[in-house]
């Protein structure tokens, strides 16, 4: 259990949750690369909770090895990222949630998604699936033609070893 007064029902869901663990007074999402974590409060009346998803992500320029961005590249993957994170509440159960909040900050990227669960499980399943939108907002924006570090580096690394295992798995598995 964690030191914050979650409400009972969400801090039990999250506790149930094989990809959130405890940390620091929230839950630490262990599926995605990045840091993700989850908080709640409670809600009005017979909901179960005001669950905020803060995700941090580098910035283009921080995820890049030596060359320096150009700062037109930089501007627009930044507001790509932004304008593509609107749609984050896609992926919830949720109808009830506030504006997803991006920002930046020198060579951080602060994603903040806020919503009322309704029902615990959902409200905790919306968690992951958002935090996880976020990391695939974020995979699809990387731009060729740079070399990569840190999570970025390895969401790319992550993509080209499912490739490998699909192209091997419609050769039989067999090596060519």
């Amino acid at each position: 259990m964690t030191d914050s007064p979650l409400p009972a029902a969400i801090e039990h869901e999250l506790e149930a949750h094989d990809a959130f663990e405890p940390t620091d007074g929230a839950y630490e999402l262990t599926t995605t690369v990045f840091d993700a974590t989850v908080t709640a409060t409670d809600a009005e009346g017979p909901r179960d909770g005001h669950v905020t998803v803060t995700v941090s992500l580098p910035t283009l320029g921080a995820a890049v090895a030596g060359d320096a961005v150009a700062d037109i590249v930089e501007r627009d993957w930044y507001e790509t990222l932004e304008r593509r994170l609107g749609d984050a509440f896609t992926v919830a159960h949720t109808d009830t949630h506030d504006e997803p909040a991006v920002d930046r900050s020198d060579d951080q990227v602060r994603v903040v998604l806020e919503y009322t669960a309704w029902d615990a499980r959902e409200g905790v399943e919306d968690a992951k699936a958002l935090a996880e939108f976020v990391e695939g907002t974020y995979a699809q924006g990387i731009v060729p033609g740079y070399e990569y570090v840190g999570p970025a580096a390895t969401l790319l690394e992550n993509a080209q070893s499912r490739g490998q295992e699909a192209a091997d798995g419609e050769r039989g598995g067999m090596p060519m």
